[in-house]
């Protein structure tokens, strides 16, 4: 959701991130598609609910109709980028049909502190409240079905869940070794390629989506040898990707071991996917092929309004990144092309804190949100693929195309991809090595010329710190 990226803060109540992020740099126009989704009810429920906003209008009022609960209780959602829920109006329409239920949402930006911030919550070490829904990232999914297993509520009895209905794989990542269910699945991240038709033409190269799918067909080197055809001929003040970060996550999705092994035991120093997908995204990088940006800062936000890339490595979710941040003016310029492999980057969960004072409602809430009819609502306002397989396989999402991306059929590429994804262990510091590696040590890498074996001895250090060896 999906996910993951990130530095900004949103809010001192969560500080997050994630795969998602939440907000257009300066001056940046928000995308037409965007902006008529949004209609006034949700509008004004979404500023009543935001953990900061510069709105003053109050709650939406819902007509009345009966409540399951007999209580008023305001539900507290922690999120980080954007889950498409607000997009999508999703808060409002549950509150219309529950008026004893008022929703507010924390919706930060930098996943790797929001789930700092979320574990010290959880132990009780910061005095601060969980929320009554907590979104977990999949990188420390593991964290919450182990050590942190019992802070959670098992879901697998709340209203309307069935552990079936989400991809098989995605309902095991959140389930316990006793079986219980901790996470709700809400997205996934299959991938492809985002690219800028009009850089491509400039550079000489294919742009139709299907020539440009094969350009790169079958193996992510051919991707980088494409990035040094477009670098031979670029236009000016452009790259040919966006980051080497983003390029070092889309390698390592489709590789079989990542950063932990099938007993959670972290291997990425030996891992054979680390390897590949490390000397491809630092040979990119020493090469000029990247930014040296790291991905949903600022800079990156303001370097991608103003045509700074010419592909985006592209989960689902991605797309909703790409239209709100580039706005207007890339409108139609953007198209979607098949990776070069399979691959999952990103998606979520939504879990219920036992310290929360209303687990009942929070429960039924979350189910409610990752439902099939929600979640294919989700992705038609932002391009986070449902994990769930009704979803997948509704009309909806089947049929679904993308203006913004000159009419790409999105529901097809993305729904096809989630199918063929054979997902690698998650280890409980995924999220750590990720993170250390992709915003860290490639950035230093790109920008500043860091010796690739100074900057790997960084990650293995920092890492080192984390697991106490």
């Amino acid at each position: 959701m999906p996910g993951t990226r990130r530095r900004t803060t949103d809010s001192p109540a969560v500080a997050a991130s994630g795969h998602r992020p939440d907000r257009a740099p300066a001056g940046a126009a928000e995308p037409r598609r965007h902006r008529r989704r949004l209609l006034r009810a949700a509008a004004a429920a979404a500023c009543a609910t935001l953990a900061l906003t510069a709105c003053s209008s109050g709650p939406v009022a819902a007509p009345q109709s009966e409540s399951p609960f007999g209580e008023t209780v305001t539900l507290k959602v922690g999120t980080f980028g954007s889950f498409g829920y607000r997009e999508a109006g999703l808060y409002a329409d549950y509150m219309a049909k529950h008026p004893d239920v008022v929703i507010t949402e924390a919706a930060t930006q930098d996943s790797e502190q929001y789930w700092a911030d979320l574990t010290a919550a959880l132990t009780g070490q910061s005095g601060q409240q969980p929320a009554d829904i907590q979104a977990v990232e999949v990188g420390y999914i593991s964290e919450a079905t182990g050590p942190l297993a019992d802070r959670f509520t098992d879901l697998r009895s709340a209203p309307g869940v069935r552990a079936s209905a989400w991809l098989p794989w995605k309902s095991a990542q959140a389930t316990t070794t006793s079986g219980a269910l901790v996470g709700l699945g809400t997205d996934t991240g299959p991938m492809a390629v985002c690219y800028r038709k009009d850089l491509f033409q400039k550079a000489g190269l294919p742009s139709d989506r299907e020539s440009v799918g094969r350009l790169w067909a079958g193996d992510w080197s051919k991707f980088v040898d494409v990035g040094r055809r477009y670098k031979a001929h670029a236009p000016a003040k452009t790259t040919f990707t966006d980051s080497a970060g983003g390029l070092f996550n889309a390698v390592l999705s489709s590789e079989p071991e990542q950063f932990s092994n099938a007993r959670g035991e972290l291997v990425y120093e030996d891992s054979p996917g680390v390897k590949k997908a490390w000397d491809l995204s630092v040979s990119a990088a020493r090469t000029g092929l990247t930014s040296g940006l790291k991905q949903f800062s600022p800079e990156w936000n303001e370097a991608l309004y103003l045509s700074g890339f010419a592909t985006i490595v592209c989960p689902s979710w991605m797309t909703g990144v790409i239209s709100k941040y580039a706005g207007d003016r890339g409108e139609g310029l953007w198209d979607i092309a098949p990776a070069p492999a399979a691959g999952n980057w990103g998606g979520a969960f939504l879990a219920v804190p036992k310290a929360g004072k209303h687990q009942k409602e929070a429960a039924a809430l979350a189910a409610w949100l990752t439902a099939p009819e929600q979640q294919a609502k989700v992705f038609a306002a932002t391009g986070n693929l449902p994990s769930s397989t009704a979803a997948l396989e509704s009309q909806a999402v089947q049929d679904a195309t993308n203006p913004y991306f000159n009419n790409a059929p999105t529901g097809r590429i993305y729904a096809n991809a989630a199918r063929t994804i054979l997902p690698a262990p998650v280890g409980r510091l995924d999220g750590a090595v990720k993170a250390a590696i992709s915003d860290v040590a490639l950035v230093d890498i790109a920008r500043n010329g860091t010796d690739p074996k100074k900057a790997w001895n960084g990650v293995v250090k920092q890492i080192t710190g984390k697991t106490g060896g």
